[in-house]
């Protein structure tokens, strides 16, 4: 394949990893924020929804095309540079994994409240702030890939 569309698909893709996990961290943690238990769960549908859509691809399509690329310009995995990527990429994806897990565990938590008519309780919000604390890590460590695919040091 051709390096200008392989390098577009995997800078592409990063772009939609990262604004749609972005993107859905502020709407869920302000959605979280109002206590309004159908903002919380019409929120938290979109949130698992996107991941599926959007985060998933992506989170399969930057390994292929990185692999690609690396073939292409003949890189080899014993490049520190891209080693340290591969590793924080394994580091992010188990913690968006994670991450994952813990959004459909809130989703059937609100819906069980909205249906209910009753509160979230402590433990909803503790998950909440596990969350938060995966996806700022997992956030870190793809911002260092980033900067290692830059300026492959």
């Amino acid at each position: 394949m051709d390096y200008n569309v392989l390098i577009s698909i995997h800078i592409l893709s990063v772009i939609l990893l990262l604004g749609v996990g972005g993107g859905s961290a502020f709407y869920k943690f302000m959605a979280d924020r109002s206590g309004n238990i159908d903002v919380i769960v019409h929120t938290t549908k979109i949130v698992v929804l996107a991941d599926w859509l959007f985060t998933t691809p992506s989170v399969i399509l930057q390994p292929i095309s990185g692999f690609m690329l690396m073939n292409l310009m003949s890189y080899s995995l014993d490049t520190s540079w891209l080693f340290i990527s591969i590793m924080l990429y394994i580091f992010s994806i188990l913690l968006w994994l994670v991450a994952v897990y813990l959004q459909i565990r809130m989703k059937n938590m609100s819906l069980l409240a909205q249906k209910e008519k009753i509160n979230l309780d402590e433990y909803y919000f503790r998950l909440v702030k596990y969350w938060i604390g995966l996806g700022v890590f997992s956030a870190l460590s793809m911002s260092g890939i980033f900067y290692l695919m830059i300026f492959k040091i």
